[in-house]
């Protein structure tokens, strides 16, 4: 008696290529507005222009990696204010959560950068090639003068596409008309070029040949995304109630024992994950809702009502089993989960909101030096040292004045301040400076082991000013 070795299970299965075949209907047309609108914005945004002055480029949006900045429009962001991104990306990753709970994985279907350039890959490889029956023939062909002239032609509509992908990406990081300039000159760092180059090969290897493997593979979120979603939550379904037992001898015997569905494959060959909404929900479905754009134009032909694919709660199911009306769109949407997100997303929101609008133009760090604590002048002042910091966040030179508050008998002086004890802190920069705080013999600082104070900077045009609190080292010995 022989035994056979069971054979462990395939961690990745060979690509099976998909041709999507075309469709029309509102959720087609939805998803080639969410295609023009990201696009749009990805690759016009590092060309929009705002003023910034003479010292930094005239960029709306700019990384600012040299100088650890990020530039908005009229937002700028320090290295120190970091907390503003970390918020952002808070309110990404709760708004990721908000509408999986409610919608499934809407962000994968419509505006995920995989989905998109997918989507435009796919519709150039359409207009070059042909529809759905055309590529499946041209795919099993053998090679020839006309096959390997479409598949050249395509290719180099995607290489260009890729190219300008990646070519869009390090604009973002430095001036785009003066990076551009240098480009086209060969004078750009070669960062600029490797980036560029890596950022071309993935598009164009992940948007026209990884495709569906990126999503199943690659990305963590299909798995994730089950904890996101309960039975309230709304995604693409197939009610198999009223399709099956499906047929497509609709005047054959039996045939009114048949269910709507014709058998057509309509919703299978429209997905551009290749699979079949039939089966029931599937890790690979990215609910784009193509699938029911195409079942809903088979059952208008046919004069059935639409929806026998369509945006579904598992919670609904018993009810319309039942022959009942399934339950308003809005207690799906709304329902404690998602409310709960959105209030998380919106205190959030708020909070970066009011912090921005609170902050100041200048900020500045006091740090006092540690030896030695302090000294004794000739005539018995008794002197401690800082070392400040001024941060002037506007976009031209300021001048500010260093005060001190809390104790009348100390008094303040800057080093490299000039006659009028102002010091100027050009624009966009930290000042740093030396600062000497000094309490006269016998005055109660000195008589005292430590005395608090405040230490302001104010802008002498503005009137805009900032404080840190620190302490003053007396002799109470002396």
């Amino acid at each position: 008696m022989t035994t056979t070795e069971e054979q462990p299970p395939k961690l990745y299965a060979s690509r099976e290529p998909v041709f999507p075949r075309r469709v029309s209907g509102w959720f087609r047309r939805f998803k080639w507005w969410i295609m023009a609108v990201t696009l749009g914005i990805y690759y016009i945004t590092p060309w929009l222009r705002w003023d910034r002055g003479a010292t930094m480029p005239d960029q709306a949006v700019l990384i600012d990696l040299a100088n650890r900045r990020f530039f908005f429009f009229w937002i700028e962001i320090w290295p120190h204010e970091f907390y503003f991104v970390a918020g952002l990306l808070i309110m990404a990753g709760l708004g990721l959560f908000l509408f999986t709970s409610a919608l499934g994985r809407v962000w994968c279907g419509y505006a995920c950068p995989q989905t998109v350039w997918t989507d435009l890959f796919i519709l150039v490889e359409r207009w070059i090639e042909g529809d759905r029956n055309a590529r499946v023939r041209l795919w099993n062909q053998k090679w020839d003068l006309r096959k390997a002239r479409l598949r050249l032609t395509k290719w180099a509509v995607w290489l260009l596409i890729a190219l300008a992908t990646g070519g869009a990406w390090v604009f973002y990081f430095t001036d785009a008309p003066e990076l551009l300039r240098g480009l086209l000159a060969f004078e750009a760092h070669p960062v600029a070029y490797s980036t560029i180059g890596v950022l071309t090969l993935t598009t164009f290897a992940f948007g026209g040949f990884a495709r569906e493997q990126i999503c199943i593979y690659a990305c963590p979120w299909p798995r994730i995304q089950a904890a996101m979603m309960d039975e309230d939550t709304l995604t693409v379904a197939y009610r198999d109630w009223r399709g099956e037992p499906r047929g497509k001898h609709r005047k054959a015997e039996g045939a009114e024992e048949l269910g709507d569905c014709i058998d057509c494959m309509a919703c299978v060959n429209v997905c551009p994950m290749g699979i079949d909404i039939r089966d029931g929900q599937q890790m690979e479905c990215i609910t784009c809702a193509l699938c029911i754009d195409a079942c809903d134009d088979v059952m208008a032909k046919i004069g059935k009502p639409r929806g026998l694919i369509d945006y579904l709660a598992l919670s609904d199911e018993g009810r319309e089993r039942a022959g009942q009306s399934p339950k308003p769109v809005r207690k799906h949407v709304f329902r404690p989960r998602t409310i709960l997100y959105s209030v998380l997303w919106s205190a959030v929101g708020v909070g970066l909101l009011v912090a921005l609008l609170m902050r100041s133009d200048i900020d500045l760090t006091l740090a006092k030096t540690r030896n030695p604590v302090n000294v004794v002048l000739s005539d018995g002042t008794i002197r401690n040292t800082y070392d400040l910091r001024i941060r002037n966040m506007q976009g031209e030179a300021r001048p500010f004045r260093v005060e001190v508050e809390g104790n009348p008998a100390l008094a303040v002086a800057v080093e490299g301040a000039g006659p009028d004890g102002l010091v100027l802190v050009e624009a966009d920069t930290t000042g740093q400076y030396r600062v000497y705080v000094e309490a006269p013999r016998g005055s109660e600082p000195v008589r005292v082991a430590r005395t608090d104070f405040r230490l302001w900077v104010i802008d002498a045009e503005s009137g805009v000013r900032a404080h840190e609190d620190t302490l003053f080292n007396g002799r109470p010995e002396e």
